[in-house]
């Protein structure tokens, strides 16, 4: 008897609102998740109005975003601009700082209808990937690990579950995933000892962990994201991450390696990812969810715990906690 394969998919949207298209495809069982784009983003109303939107068509949907702070934040009208989180550790108070910004993000993304933000990064500030670059807490793991774990708890304060992104580390590839194929040569023995700690460290607090495009040809031939190497023997073996394993986009130039946008989707399931994402190329989404329907895939466990537990309420900026925060974040010039 054949073993089941387990996943779905997460896609995007064209625009600001709804097409019948985008009806049609959210209806299929296999879509388990939506991600918003700064295209698809206007102000807080019209976001709480698409997410309703959405919700009226499949209320089981995940619904997400990236909003990490500095250069990678999608809501910005309307939206505390959030510092990237490399000037954070300059910061005497670095980890209650961390810990602002990371309730601060939860609570606004919530209050307009979304579950989670992709967040936090966990990838290592080596100073030679300049896609991570200041997204990156720090460049030493001990550090980096406690203003994130501070993060998470701010997260976790307003009701948002974390994702640690880029599994096992993506700091000292220099190559951009988006539009190459990133190599770290470094050893297991390295990454184990460096950038792989933070996520050993927070294991037990992320609820999502999202692997990296990026080979480790000491340690696999294929990305980490297509790897039972990486996720099944080191993320869920050795480091006994048990939580959701969400691919990072297939669209983009890191997963090509492995072919279309039906074989990059059954790789990632049969890796171990629970969910994979499909952005910025509808055909190719199509092509992924008809792999999807073929393979019959059965429905993932666990995606119920990324669901947004936070207020329905968009008066949290009369809360006593918001005012400390955002008073906290301007003394220490983090934000206008």
């Amino acid at each position: 008897m054949k073993t089941p394969l387990y996943g779905s998919l997460m896609l995007d949207v064209q625009g600001t609102w709804l097409t019948a298209e985008d009806r049609q495809i959210l209806r299929q069982p296999q879509v388990a998740g939506l991600i918003l784009f700064a295209r698809n983003i206007e102000d807080p109303r019209q976001v709480r109005e698409l997410c309703a939107a959405i919700r009226a068509v499949r209320p089981d949907l995940l619904l997400a975003v990236d909003q990490e702070g500095g250069r990678v934040q999608r809501l910005r009208q309307g939206f505390v601009r959030l510092p990237a989180m490399r000037a954070l550790a300059d910061n005497d108070n670095a980890e209650y700082l961390a810990e602002q910004c990371g309730w601060l993000m939860a609570t606004e993304v919530l209050a307009v209808g979304l579950d989670l933000s992709f967040a936090p990064v966990l990838d290592l500030d080596h100073q030679r990937s300049a896609v991570v670059g200041s997204r990156s807490f720090e460049g030493n793991p001990e550090l980096a690990s406690k203003l994130a774990g501070a993060f998470i708890r701010g997260m976790a304060a307003a009701g948002m579950a974390a994702t640690g992104k880029h599994f096992p580390g993506h700091g000292w590839a220099e190559a951009d995933s988006h539009v190459a194929i990133p190599v770290d040569e470094r050893s297991l023995e390295q990454i184990r000892a460096c950038d792989l700690l933070p996520f050993q460290r927070l294991s037990q607090q992320l609820a999502a962990v999202m692997p990296a495009h990026v080979i480790y040809p000491q340690v696999d031939s294929q990305p980490a994201g297509f790897s039972r190497r990486w996720l099944q023997d080191i993320l869920r073996g050795e480091l006994g991450f048990a939580g959701v394993i969400f691919s990072d986009d297939l669209s983009m130039a890191g997963a090509h390696v492995v072919g279309d946008a039906a074989s990059r989707i059954e790789a990632a399931l049969a890796a171990g990812c629970d969910m994979g994402l499909v952005c910025n190329d509808r055909g190719a989404a199509e092509l992924a969810l008809s792999a999807l329907q073929r393979l019959q895939v059965q429905p993932p466990k666990g995606l119920a715990r990324m669901r947004g537990q936070g207020f329905a309420t968009t008066e949290y900026r009369q809360q006593p906690r918001w005012l400390t925060a955002v008073a906290a974040l301007r003394a220490a010039q983090l934000i206008d």
